[in-house]
């Protein structure tokens, strides 16, 4: 019974509880963070304590998201993304299913040849949201693209963030006593590339493809003009995004990226100086949210990781798996999901799982490929349906610019039904076929 009093297992099964109830994803994590210290003992001083100085482990991210709202205000309001809209589409004319394989492929993009992650989703998908209401898309489906795209990359391909998680699959793997190289997990992992990629048909022409009714919600400024034809602001915002580009790669500094690019924007009065305070303002409540949630899930994690849940839970591991290959696989995986939705990030809980699962996997006669796939698949898992994941909370900040798209039912919901299950059925799968 240990298992079920964890505090990982119990702030997890009451945050997707409160979610799934319509609290408030900010106080959902609150909550859940302050339960699972109790539960471990924890004064409610300690926790609260242990909560703020965790937070700042995300700040970073936090301020990204923020000053890339204003940049995505800025664009639309010097007309480059209405007028990227148009040229989308013209090229998709009616094609609903068009127009969601495009997002899909750019955001697969933005993982790898233009690693900017979900910083183009504020930017694009709002001035699109009228075309969707026009050709009656169900926005649950564009989410499952939009996650998969920010998802899939780096599972299976090995370049930009891909590079980098299959390097740390790679890296413990080996000092855990199994060598491999980096550039062979892309070998295995493709069947959970495969995992995904089923569920996002699934998706997309079974659970979504009837027409879904929106309103359609002016969310531009009534005194900006949007020309079709090109000019001198426009030459320069595309100038600043590139230049944005370019300082992130260079520096490895996304909020940095983001403010060069500001300050070429108004430096240059593409947008007048009196427009700026409006801009910051619009920036934050774009993508406000999203970094304040980001903020306190860093908290959350710290508590969990204050409180051991996540060893305790490692460690109780073996006494359920009865020398059972399949069931063994299975509670790894679950396992992997609960800590990986607990502390936020696939990338970070691979060193974690990594120490015990080689061990395990070894013992029960596991084969190579079948344990870097249980590895990256329990680490993957969770990233998809969080409620506190840069997986979920991006496809929302764009949806959601008209008020008419749920974070938890229209987005991490869809989410985790497609995705999660998909992962952990083939992984199973790949342990008997591997």
């Amino acid at each position: 019974m240990d298992i079920l009093t964890n505090p990982i297992i119990v702030s997890v099964t009451l945050l997707c509880l409160l979610c799934l109830c319509r609290i408030n994803v900010l106080l959902a994590i609150m909550i859940s963070a302050i339960v699972a210290g109790l539960t471990a003992h924890m004064s409610i001083v300690d926790i609260m304590n242990v909560f703020v100085s965790g937070m700042g482990g995300n700040s970073e991210t936090a301020l990204s998201y923020i000053l890339l709202g204003a940049f995505a205000a800025s664009m639309t309001h010097t007309g480059l993304a209405p007028m990227l809209t148009r040229k989308i589409a013209a090229v998709i004319k009616s094609n609903k299913y068009l127009l969601i394989f495009i997002l899909t492929g750019i955001a697969i993009l933005s993982q790898n040849l233009i690693p900017v992650h979900i910083a183009f989703i504020p930017i694009l998908i709002p001035p699109l949201l009228k075309i969707m209401n026009k050709l009656k898309i169900d926005r649950r489906a564009v989410a499952c693209a939009l996650a998969y795209g920010l998802k899939m990359p780096y599972i299976a391909v090995p370049a930009g963030f891909g590079l980098i998680f299959q390097g740390l699959i790679a890296d413990n793997l080996t000092m855990n006593g199994l060598n491999i190289s980096k550039s062979q997990i892309c070998h295995y992992t493709w069947i959970l590339a495969l995992a995904m990629t089923v569920g996002l048909i699934i998706s997309i022409f079974v659970s979504y493809r009837k027409p879904r009714i929106y309103v359609d919600v002016d969310i531009t400024d009534g005194d900006d003009e949007t020309s079709l034809e090109f000019g001198k602001k426009h030459y320069i915002t595309l100038f600043a995004a590139i230049m944005t580009l370019l300082v992130q790669l260079l520096t490895n500094s996304l909020p940095l990226g983001a403010l060069v690019g500001l300050g070429i924007i108004f430096g240059t009065k593409a947008i007048d100086h009196d427009k700026m305070d409006k801009l910051i303002n619009e920036g934050i409540g774009m993508m406000g949210y999203v970094a304040f949630v980001m903020l306190v899930a860093a908290g959350f994690a710290m508590v969990l990781k204050t409180t051991g849940s996540v060893d305790s839970l490692l460690n109780s591991l073996p006494q359920f798996m009865s020398g059972n290959k399949f069931f063994a696989a299975l509670s790894m995986l679950i396992i992997g999901l609960f800590v990986t939705m607990g502390i936020g990030t696939s990338f970070g809980t691979i060193p974690i799982l990594a120490v015990l699962y080689v061990p395990v996997c070894v013992k029960l006669g596991f084969s190579l490929p079948a344990t870097v796939i249980i590895i990256a698949a329990a680490a993957a898992l969770g990233d998809a349906g969080s409620p506190a994941s840069d997986t979920t909370l991006g496809p929302t900040a764009g949806l959601d610019a008209d008020g008419q798209h749920n974070h938890i039912w229209d987005t991490c919901v869809p989410t985790f039904l497609h995705y999660n299950l998909a992962l952990i059925l083939f992984a199973i799968i790949a342990v008997a076929v591997f």
